[in-house]
């Protein structure tokens, strides 16, 4: 896969369509899933007012018991692409392994809706998920947050916000999260070229989500600048030859001394994105079931 050049992901060229660009991406990356993957019981689709938009929702039920806890589960993309159906196969595969129902949420991308945009969107479908779980058969005092990439960084925002303002979430499970709008970790100069993810499409899409401020202050956006203390248990996932390794690394010791129980894996070989790559290797299956393991275990507590 690396030693084909097409497969390093770099901004779009000033001349290009930004709808081209996506198509190119969401295409890449539904092609990267296993045709085979195992399908969850019951598949539904929801729909959240926020401001003025509609945000869509996807419920994925592992079965048909009552009562199942609930997993947000945010996409990554780099806040500009990704959709439902980029990450459908990885919301199968998680709620069957975790026996759950995963509420995929479409948030909106940027740049055309930069921070706090996307971030508003999670949080109305967490307080939607909560207030209409037992409408729906799910269980409300047993929810979990899970993003990869950009949508890490959305679930740890979100769940900063649940901190304060309700509801209680039992689990955040972070894969290869984007942390640091400073993109200047050991492992962003040692990997940003040449492993997929490169250094200049990650500026380039902080550059979209912040709105070219940068700010690298507000603790919702950079979240390594957040107050931790109280945050629900943790699982933080990086990759060995990833240019978010050593952020996403930083932010689980950060955790650990804010007093979060967090559990870290590094996955040795993989590069970002790697569990959405269940077509190039097993391991993506190994960390969605791994991931899953760790939810459950804060939803028994």
């Amino acid at each position: 896969m690396l030693s084909d050049p097409r497969a390093m992901l770099r901004p779009p060229a000033d001349n290009a369509s930004l709808a081209g660009f996506r198509r190119a991406l969401d295409g890449g990356m539904l092609a990267a899933s296993r045709p085979d993957a195992p399908k969850a019981h019951a598949v539904e689709s929801f729909t959240v007012m926020g401001d003025g938009h509609e945000i869509p929702l996807r419920l994925y039920r592992s079965s048909d018991r009552p009562a199942l806890p609930i997993i947000l589960f945010f996409h990554g993309g780099g806040f500009v692409v990704g959709s439902l159906e980029t990450h459908d196969a990885m919301c199968h595969e998680l709620a069957i392994a975790a026996g759950a129902a995963v509420l995929a949420v479409d948030y909106r991308l940027s740049p055309e809706s930069p921070f706090p945009g996307p971030l508003t969107d999670c949080e109305r479908a967490l307080a939607w998920a909560a207030a209409n779980a037992a409408r729906l058969g799910l269980d409300p005092s047993r929810i979990a947050l899970c993003g990869d990439s950009a949508g890490g960084n959305l679930a740890v925002a979100t769940a900063l916000l649940a901190r304060a303002n309700g509801p209680s979430v039992r689990h955040v499970a972070l894969l290869y999260p984007a942390i640091d709008p400073g993109c200047a970790s050991p492992s962003m100069a040692q990997f940003g070229n040449g492993y997929f993810l490169t250094s200049d499409v990650m500026r380039w899409f902080w550059s979209c989500y912040l709105g070219g401020e940068h700010d690298t202050a507000n603790p919702l956006a950079a979240v390594m600048q957040a107050d931790l203390a109280g945050l629900p248990n943790m699982t933080v996932i990086t990759a060995e030859f990833d240019p978010l390794r050593d952020e996403g690394e930083k932010f689980l010791l950060a955790l650990r001394n804010a007093g979060v129980t967090a559990t870290g894996r590094r996955y040795l070989g993989m590069i970002h994105g790697f569990a959405s790559l269940s077509a190039v290797t097993p391991i993506a299956s190994r960390a969605i079931s791994d991931v899953a393991t760790d939810i459950n275990a804060s939803f028994a507590t």
